[in-house]
């Protein structure tokens, strides 16, 4: 299922036969991930009537969804999408309905809410990173595939701006609660339209024999540690810059409404820059890429910091976001790269832990900076982290020479190494 013939470009990626119908199923699951943090966060706060008990229930729902996603993609990795994701699926689906159910009313005890949450949490399937697996099988074009990825991400970040204003029309009409449900139906009927697409489907499932599973792991340790060092630390500086935007705009005496329209910038530029980069043909390695685009995303955020007013804090702001999608993007590029077969799904799952675990990790520390420091200080700090991790990844970085332009001669040397890894290991396995 290949793409090199076609001309690289977005249109091209979803003209990729059952392209546009998996990807569909997969954003219409994500979708759920989009509203579902406000909608719990909501209905708890509805049914206990305490923000405190809310935020406890969130950061549990949170951790065990974020910590637990490498083990769940591993279980897809293993079994194959439509074994592992379709029980997960249902468990997360069916936990959200009750939680849904329990919070319809005031009353619910929170200890009882707390156990549902991480319960739901611990089940919640790996789409995304299921999905960046797909567009390897959908798109053999490294070129193509670098649009597919940006398209991906962009459709992310879009999914995670529209997520909360649906919540926002249903709670003018119904309970909170209500927005649970809902997470719980989208999830549910993405999956299963996603995993009974004929392409994933057909996604070899590689063999679970012991050796396989320690040389996947070998191999993702070694190549993993450039972009999850990159993702932690773009998330670090994307956590701590939603509490500085919001004291930046409190001692201005701007309103609610100001900060939206800068989250809304940061997204707009993110989606732009997600775009653009897609559909560059880039000379540079990925990996030679990836300290670039970190240290511009650092730059920019430190450079917010000298805004004086609201008009540059938005350019600012928009200019770091042209980095984010397209450092990230390269990030799960290059953790493709490095997985091995049958790993897939593994790799770009701690690429996207690093994110999240990075991004709750800098909303704390946003909170301790806006308490102590200047806001134009904590803008240099947020940005320090994602220069730390440029430079982290940068330093020892070997720039690659310019891969084969022919698919075929790629391919063949993909296939060569392979073998030769796997003759080497036959190998060492006979004489040990």
């Amino acid at each position: 299922m290949s793409a090199s013939s076609t001309r690289p470009s977005y249109a091209a990626v979803l003209r990729t036969p059952h392209a546009t119908r998996t990807f569909t199923a997969a954003l219409v699951g994500r979708l759920s991930y989009g509203m579902v943090s406000l909608a719990v966060l909501l209905a708890v706060s509805r049914a206990t009537g305490s923000y405190a008990a809310a935020g406890a229930v969130m950061a549990l729902f949170g951790a065990a969804s974020v910590f637990l996603s490498p083990l769940r993609a591993a279980l897809v990795d293993r079994h194959g999408p439509r074994r592992a994701l379709l029980p997960m699926a249902t468990l997360y689906a069916g936990l959200l309905g009750t939680l849904a159910a329990a919070t319809w009313r005031p009353g619910a005890p929170a200890a009882v809410l707390g156990a549902v949450a991480v319960a739901a949490g611990a089940c919640t399937p790996p789409l995304g990173p299921t999905m960046r697996a797909v567009w390897g099988e959908l798109v053999t074009d490294r070129r193509l595939l670098q649009r597919a990825y940006s398209l991906d991400g962009v459709a992310e970040e879009l999914l995670f701006v529209s997520g909360p204003l649906l919540v926002g029309v249903l709670v003018r009409f119904a309970p909170p609660a209500a927005g649970v449900a809902v997470s719980a139906l989208l999830v549910g009927i993405g999956t299963l339209a996603f995993v009974t697409s004929p392409v994933v489907k057909n996604v070899a499932v590689r063999a679970s024999r012991a050796r396989t599973r320690a040389r996947a792991r070998t191999r993702i340790g070694r190549g993993l540690v450039q972009p999850v060092v990159v993702a932690a630390g773009v998330g670090l500086s994307l956590g701590a810059v939603d509490l500085l935007v919001l004291a930046f705009a409190e001692q201005r005496g701007h309103g609610d409404d100001t900060v939206a329209w800068i989250f809304a910038a940061l997204s707009a530029g993110s989606a732009v820059g997600g775009l653009l980069y897609g559909a560059v043909e880039w000379r540079a390695g990925t990996r030679g890429r990836l300290p670039v685009l970190t240290a511009g995303l650092g730059l920019s955020l430190a450079a917010a910091g000298l805004a004086p007013g609201f008009a540059t804090l938005t350019g600012a702001v928009v200019c770091a976001g042209f980095f984010v999608a397209p450092a990230l993007t390269t990030a799960y590029l290059v953790a493709d790269e490095s997985a091995a077969p049958g790993a897939r799904v593994q790799a770009g799952a701690w690429v996207n832990t690093a994110v999240n675990a990075g991004i709750s990790t800098g909303a704390a520390a946003g909170g301790l900076l806006v308490g102590h420091l200047p806001v134009g200080a904590g803008f240099a700090l947020a940005g320090g982290a994602a220069l730390l991790a440029a430079a982290a990844v940068g330093v020892g970085t070997r720039y690659p020479r310019a891969r084969p332009q022919n698919q075929e001669q790629e391919q063949e040397q993909e296939q060569n190494q392979n073998q030769k890894h796997e003759q080497e290991h036959e190998h060492e396995s006979g004489t040990a």
